[in-house]
């Protein structure tokens, strides 16, 4: 068996479920636990996510692969659902409102009224994104806007906020760091990815302050120091990636054409451009592949946003299959030619 010196655990806190793996340091799996956790549908076009379900989860399942391992890993790693927000009380470390995720539509039409004032060329030249609600600013803003006391609070500096990826790091830390990596901060329209930094024109724009958001590090960085409460052991955070590029990277897509496509919750494709951003004509998103030692690495990506979210939703909330799996057999009974066919297209 190996000893801790010999292992690393990795968090991959997803969209609709979370995980844990413990891996030898040659990459061969040694434990994994997986749990999935509920959506909510709060009216049409929203979606959220209980942060504590998200943190019973990853917990649960952190717990349950190193007990598998029996061993105490070197480092851990997050991975982590892009864009969706959580904002909690610096004191007591509980969130104020559920996690508004990626794929909430609420903000539509916040994003509208920048877009027909203008800003549209200025938010893409800093950032590389499009206005949308996709993407984390909007999402900041409203919680700020609509939770009872959220910008007084914010102001008097009792509260902070951040992608899942510093949500979990502030809990797994017992509150002792507040940080993301350059991958989330890049998805959140209030990064400048050219100066690799909070963009105060942006922070303004988007009405977000400043103080309530965390440290932007390289994604393999000192994130500090898991409290022995929580897992039974202090062991080093020192990786941190958005799901998306640490898929890239666990593709070692580490060459500028480099790419690589995944389906989960929704489908992704990012190909490496390498040390220069390249602009899209075609509404693709110029994003950061990675960044270490301080250095960028760019890259171009392409989003789905519903893929097996849809089996998901078949399943949970329109009743039509017991089982994910059900889909297999369900598509091999599939006459080829059908009139009917469903289009994911949410």
């Amino acid at each position: 068996m190996a000893t801790g010196t010999e292992t690393l655990i990795a968090l991959d806190q997803g969209t609709t479920s979370s995980r844990a793996m413990v891996f030898g340091l040659d990459g061969r799996p040694i434990a994994s636990a997986q749990e999935e956790f509920p959506q909510i549908y709060p009216a049409d076009g929203w979606v959220e996510h209980d942060p504590e379900e998200i943190w019973r989860t990853t917990l649960s399942t952190a717990k349950a692969a190193l007990a598998q391992s029996a061993a105490t890993p070197a480092a851990l790693g997050i991975t982590n659902q892009r864009e969706t927000v959580v904002i909690w009380d610096r004191e007591s470390s509980t969130p104020i409102h559920n996690a508004l995720v990626w794929q909430d539509r609420r903000t539509a039409p916040i994003c509208a009224e920048l877009e027909v004032a203008g800003h549209g060329d200025l938010i893409t030249a800093k950032t590389g994104l499009l206005i949308d609600p996709y993407f984390s600013a909007t999402k900041f803003a409203w919680l700020l806007d609509n939770v009872p006391g959220a910008r007084e609070r914010a102001a008097d500096g009792q509260l902070v906020a951040g992608t899942i990826d510093s949500f979990l790091i502030w809990r797994l830390t017992g509150g002792r760091v507040h940080a993301t990596d350059a991958t989330n901060a890049s998805r959140t329209s209030l990064f400048n990815i050219h100066t690799q930094d909070w963009d105060d024109e942006l922070l303004s724009l988007f009405n977000v302050p400043r103080s309530i958001l965390p440290e932007v590090k390289d994604c393999a960085a000192d994130f500090g120091t898991t409290d022995e409460a929580v897992l039974g052991a202090a062991i080093p955070i020192r990786g941190v990636a958005g799901d998306q590029q640490a898929a890239a990277i666990g593709q070692a897509c580490f060459q500028p054409g480099d790419l690589k496509s995944t389906y989960g919750t929704g489908c992704f494709v990012i190909v490496n451009t390498g040390a220069q951003p390249v602009t899209s004509q075609n509404r693709l998103l110029t994003t950061l592949a990675y960044r270490l030692d301080g250095v960028p690495t760019y890259a171009l990506e392409g989003s789905i946003f519903i893929a097996g979210a849809a089996v998901q939703w078949l399943r949970d909330e329109v009743g039509v299959l017991a089982t994910a799996a059900e889909t297999a057999e369900r598509a091999a009974r599939a006459r080829d030619d059908a009139n009917v066919v469903m289009v994911p297209a949410f």
